[in-house]
């Protein structure tokens, strides 16, 4: 970055610079659009996994250090805690027997860093909120050694003006009482609970915004379906615990600002949108810089010369207003491209799983985005943010709002209407029907059986506590039994409840 940079580093004319160039980007972006400069030689997709990394006893390891030098691989990379990790899975594109292919080559990353892992007495779980994590965690001293995360860190606790405060009020677990945590936190650390699964799609700029608005549609009943965090410093909270974690982890508002309106940095967005600029301009208007550093380049000046800007003010700022399915504008071996980016779903539990979760997402958003009468032509955006709450808070026993049905079961929606409607969109993407079937029977099987990640741990805690076994020590018991079923590697729903 250049120079060492503090919460204090950036003074107003810094500010002042930041802001303009974040417009010339802007006015750059809405040129490229106009004008038809995007590649689009064929529909890629992508995914990133954030991984946790684990001790003997199961407690949070902070050792990314040393794992990325063992491992000395570029696909892997630091997040914010110490005690977590990236892997960024090379794209390609969708059709043929890509998503096999991906299964084998995620498969393949894993097994190597869980081997050098454990070569660092460590080993690595794939999960959306690690449970075994406590306060302690949180500390600022693990924030990674990165003088980025640390100034992101400082930044939000600035505009906040206060430490983070997590209220969240649980779903209880069968036979139990409802759960509530209140924690009041000295870092931004609680967001590196949240380990994801983001999904990747590389569109053409005319077919963005029906790709957005798709995803949009989606959010609830993936999260629904897809559940893998219900556990959080000890309490069972909702069956996607990372949902509202995420959001009051990195909330930059004080109460004040909230009561105001003031729109948050983890955002599903107010509105159905008609092109990707809407976002960027959403983005630049409403939120403020966390990070102000520029570049020297004249992104107008670029563009003029025949070359794609890098536009790093515009990405650098996009990269901090954390929209659930996020715009991406990237530069590849010079040629500009567009991306969304789904960032719903959690980490895990196993790899079939994650490459399941990914072939009903990319089918049914193709459906949905080519379908003549667009869905969200019928459906109110408050709908669809409600569908979220609803999915990550009840899991397969939440109620979500579908045009044309009302009120409908995950499971159901699922089964009547999203796995057709996958199908439909697989092939149109030419994806090998022995693909489909693989992943989307994954999907179909689970929500016949009702049985996610979160609705396995829960039980499994759960009959450990009917059992007489102490909340620490059943979330122990329940961690251990589901590493070793998530190295097997059959799908969530088959797993034993024993």
């Amino acid at each position: 970055m250049g120079k060492d940079l503090t919460a204090d580093s950036f003074d107003a004319a810094e500010r002042a610079r930041y802001r303009g160039k974040v417009a010339r980007c802007l006015d750059a972006l809405g040129r490229m659009l106009s004008d038809g400069h995007f590649s689009f030689p064929r529909r890629h997709i992508g995914l990133e996994v954030e991984l946790n990394l684990v001790d003997t006893k199961l407690r949070p390891a902070m050792s990314n250090a040393l794992v990325l030098e063992a491992l000395d691989n570029p696909s892997f990379t630091t997040e914010l805690s110490q005690h977590n990790l990236e892997l960024n899975v090379p794209p390609r594109p969708l059709a043929g027997d890509s998503m096999p292919e991906l299964e084998r080559d995620l498969r393949g990353y894993l097994g190597e860093a869980d081997e050098k892992a454990n070569d660092c007495e460590v080993r690595l779980a794939m999960i959306g909120i690690l449970p075994t994590l406590s306060t302690s965690d949180f500390d600022q001293k693990w924030i990674t050694n990165n003088t980025r995360y640390t100034l992101l860190n400082d930044q939000i606790l600035a505009a906040r003006g206060e430490h983070p405060s997590l209220a969240l009020d649980g779903a209880p677990l069968p036979g139990g009482e409802p759960e509530q945590l209140r924690v009041v936190t000295e870092s931004i650390l609680p967001e590196a609970a949240c380990t994801s699964v983001q999904l990747h799609l590389q569109v053409a700029p005319e077919e963005f915004a029906a790709h957005w608005n798709a995803a949009q549609c989606l959010a609830g009943v993936q999260v629904a379906v897809g559940a893998n965090s219900p556990f959080l410093l000890g309490k069972a909270l909702w069956h996607e615990t990372r949902i509202p974690l995420f959001l009051q982890a990195t909330d930059t508002r004080p109460e004040e600002l909230k009561n105001q309106g003031v729109r948050p940095r983890v955002w599903f967005g107010e509105r159905w949108i008609t092109s990707i600029f809407d976002l960027f301009e959403e983005n630049v208007r409403y939120f403020p810089g966390l990070l102000p550093e520029t570049d020297d380049e004249d992104p107008l000046e670029t563009l003029e010369s025949g070359r794609a800007p890098g536009l790093g003010e515009l990405r650098l700022h996009n990269g901090t207003v954390w929209r659930w399915n996020r715009p991406v504008y990237d530069v590849v071996d010079g040629e500009p491209h567009l991306r969304v980016e789904n960032r719903v779903l959690p980490a895990g539990p196993t790899v079939l799983d994650i490459v399941a979760n990914a072939a009903l997402f990319y089918g049914a958003q193709r459906a949905l985005a080519e379908s003549e009468r667009p869905l969200w032509t019928r459906m109110s955006f408050h709908a669809a943010e409600e569908n979220l709450y609803a999915g990550a808070r009840d899991g397969f026993d939440a109620r979500l709002y579908w045009p044309g049905i009302g009120w409908i079961a995950p499971d159901e929606l699922v089964l009547r209407v999203l796995l057709p409607l996958a199908r439909e969109g697989l092939r149109a993407a030419e994806v090998s029907e022995d693909a489909i079937e693989r992943y989307l029977g994954v999907i179909e099987a689970r929500c016949a059986t009702r049985r996610n990640g979160a609705w396995w741990q829960r039980k499994m805690v759960s009959l450990a506590e009917s059992r007489g076994a102490d909340r620490e020590t059943a979330l122990s018991t329940m961690l251990t039994r589901y590493l070793d079923l998530a190295q097997v590697g059959d799908p969530v729903h088959t797993w034993p409840v024993e």
